[in-house]
């Protein structure tokens, strides 16, 4: 009687079995015949065993075809099994053998039961007769220690169930490829019964006839994993491809050229800089946009003082006229409304009010009489209503004899202007903007161009339409200064007169007093500085302190940019002589 692994004793009903390849002994009740497919072949010799393991493992090498199932041993005690327990398949390769016995007559060894007729390993003869082997129906009887022959493997095999093998690689199978996942079914002439201790899943049996067998509860399975990082590669895998066209989108290739670029510059600039000049007037430059019963046009201004006061030319806010609108936008985007507080066309200035308007900026005003030919400029407005626009050039000239208007044709309307002339870009919308000088002090009012489609004229008129060819004109501040406190103490400004009536038409070099009366009036005022001064009907004027004139306009030019009450030298030519006589100008006012 052979003893099972761990020490565990055999009842003394279970009957050694033969060898593998044996006859089975006479005594041996006959066995029920086994299927056809339950033995593929002839038996085949035992193979030796491999080296033995811990807890009385061996290994035996794998023979192919050897996977059988066979019917299980004889129930005990301990281990009851119903009587209708199938065949339960087995691995070849991994077998548990007996503990080794003692030689008949010789003692057992410590920890051993010694067993009548008790063999040792490697399947060697048993002196005791094979007990009977039932069918598959038949009731079984015997112990868990009884073997049965095992085709194949090399050597006896327990009658019991295999314990469940966890999943992963078999300690036996490092010889063979993966093992296939077959299909199983029932064996042959055999009636399921509920699934327990004694069906557990061998994931190393043979292959079955039939269809699929659900694995038992307790197994878990290996697609789980294989699922959770599948998942955890693909996410891994499209976060770094996102990555990766994330940079090149934004980046370019990583093979793309890479351009150097200096970093961004923080500093400030200097105050006489354009760029720092234009940062000091900014703030109080405003932008015009008039709109009349008529007509509506664009143009600029800038800050006078705290109490609102903006002054700007006369032909912008003249669309307004009576009952128009005025609409006032500072640099940082506030707008208001503003009202007249007085114009004048002679001079082509005009002074607004914005009221409840706080932190305004008002420009310094500078000395247009200290302006010299070649001093850096700066202007700014709102050409073709771009507003804010800043543009830069020197003072071209001085005392250019500039008339603009002239749309009424009585004359009344006619501006005439002793202005600087400078070729820093001017276009329609710059009128009425501040010409600035290099510490963005007020030298002047933009308020002409002449156009290369036109004879000249304010920048908003339509002969000015061209653009500018860098040839603008600006009203001197000095003169502009004085109308501005004129409108805004009394609302209407006063103009300087010598009294005289001039001959517009006349061709000669200079400005020719009339010989007759026209429009009523006599061609030199009786009482008037002229005729205080010494002149008479015909006379041509050909300088004004010195400095030639050659038209009547330019002489007008002259006059007006001096303050009423200012005296002046005047040439007169008179039956082919000259003579120079002094004249205090007087007064006359508009509005």
């Amino acid at each position: 009687m052979a003893t099972p692994a761990q020490g565990t004793a055999l009842p003394p009903q279970a009957a050694p079995l033969p060898p593998y390849g044996a006859p089975a002994t006479p005594q041996a009740a006959p066995q029920a015949a086994m299927p056809a497919a339950a033995y593929p072949g002839p038996p085949q010799s035992p193979a030796p065993p491999a080296p033995s393991g811990t807890n009385g493992e061996e290994r035996a090498p794998l023979v192919p075809g050897a996977e059988q199932s066979y019917p299980a041993g004889a129930a005990d005690a301990a281990h009851p099994r119903p009587a209708t327990d199938p065949a339960v398949p087995h691995r070849p390769g991994l077998l548990k053998t007996a503990a080794p016995q003692p030689a008949p007559g010789q003692a057992a060894a410590p920890g051993q039961t010694a067993a009548p007729g008790a063999t040792g390993s490697q399947g060697a003869p048993m002196d005791a007769p094979a007990a009977p082997v039932a069918g598959p129906d038949a009731p079984q009887e015997g112990t868990d220690g009884a073997f049965i022959p095992h085709p194949g493997d090399g050597g006896p095999r327990p009658a019991s169930a295999p314990t469940p093998h966890a999943p992963g690689p078999h300690p036996a199978s490092t010889d063979h490829g993966p093992t296939p996942t077959p299909d199983y079914a029932p064996l042959p002439n055999h009636t399921p019964t509920p699934q327990g201790a004694w069906h557990q899943y061998d994931p190393w049996s043979a292959p079955l006839q039939g269809g699929p067998v659900a694995p038992p509860a307790g197994r878990r399975s290996r697609r789980g994993p294989l699922v959770v990082g599948a998942v955890a590669l693909a996410l891994l895998a499209g976060g770094v491809g996102g990555g990766i066209g994330a940079y090149v989108e934004r980046y370019g290739g990583l093979s793309d050229i890479k351009l150097s670029q200096s970093g961004a510059d923080e500093g400030g600039r200097k105050p006489d800089s354009v760029a720092g000049i234009a940062q000091t007037a900014l703030p109080g430059v405003v932008t015009l946009h008039v709109r009349g019963s008529a007509e509506q046009g664009t143009g600029t201004g800038f800050v006078l003082d705290h109490q609102g006061h903006i002054l700007t030319n006369n032909h912008v806010v003249e669309p307004a006229g009576s009952g128009g609108e005025i609409s006032v936008t500072f640099s940082g985007g506030q707008t208001a409304k503003a009202k007249v507080v007085g114009r004048d066309g002679g001079y082509d200035l005009a002074v607004v009010q914005v009221e409840g308007v706080a932190g305004l900026r008002p420009l310094t005003l500078g000395n247009s009489d200290s302006v010299r030919v070649g001093d850096p400029v700066v202007a700014i407005g709102a050409p073709f209503d771009l507003a804010n626009t800043v543009t830069a050039g020197i003072i071209s000239a001085k005392q250019r004899p500039i008339t603009a208007g002239g749309k009424k044709g009585d004359g009344s309307d006619v501006s005439y202007v002793d202005a600087l002339q400078t070729d820093a870009p001017i276009n329609p919308g710059n009128s009425g903007g501040p010409l600035v000088d290099a510490k963005a002090r007020v030298i002047g009012i933009n308020s002409a161009i002449r156009a290369a489609d036109s004879g000249g004229g304010p920048d908003g008129d339509s002969q000015a339409q061209g653009g500018s060819i860098g040839l603008g004109f600006a009203i001197p501040i000095n003169q502009a200064k004085r109308v501005a406190e004129e409108l805004i103490n009394s609302g209407r400004a006063t103009h300087p007169v010598i009294g005289v009536t001039l001959e517009m038409e006349y061709a000669g070099d200079g400005a020719r007093v009339s010989e007759r009366s026209k429009d009523g009036r006599q061609p030199v005022l009786p009482g008037g500085p002229g005729a205080k001064a010494g002149i008479k009907a015909g006379d041509v004027i050909t300088k004004v302190d010195g400095a030639p004139v050659h038209s009547g306009e330019e002489l007008i030019v002259k006059i007006r940019s001096h303050r009423p009450g200012d005296t002046l030298v005047l040439t007169v030519q008179r039956g082919g002589k000259e003579r120079s006589v002094r004249l205090s100008l007087g007064s006359s006012s508009t509005g």
